[in-house]
């Protein structure tokens, strides 16, 4: 199981990304545990200066934009 974080302020776009990146696990058959993180501490803390950003296992993936569902797919696949 893939432990996913969203980091933002719980923004429109924050959670429309937490949405799309579940959506996308179900219809792959993907197990993930999706949190979303609005602590500017633990944001700060991986260097992210603009959200909605995304952190899978630990590893900073995505900032900046709401990540395309092709890009979601990939970090999934792997």
């Amino acid at each position: 199981m893939k432990e996913i974080s969203v980091l933002g302020s719980g923004c429109a776009k924050c959670t429309k990304t937490a949405e799309l990146i579940e959506e996308t696990a179900r219809a792959m058959g993907c197990e993930v545990d999706v949190t979303k993180q609005t602590d500017p501490a633990v944001i700060m803390g991986y260097g992210v200066m603009s959200t909605p950003a995304v952190v899978i296992d630990g590893q900073l993936v995505h900032s900046g934009s709401m990540p395309l569902r092709a890009q979601i797919e990939q970090w999934l696949a792997d």
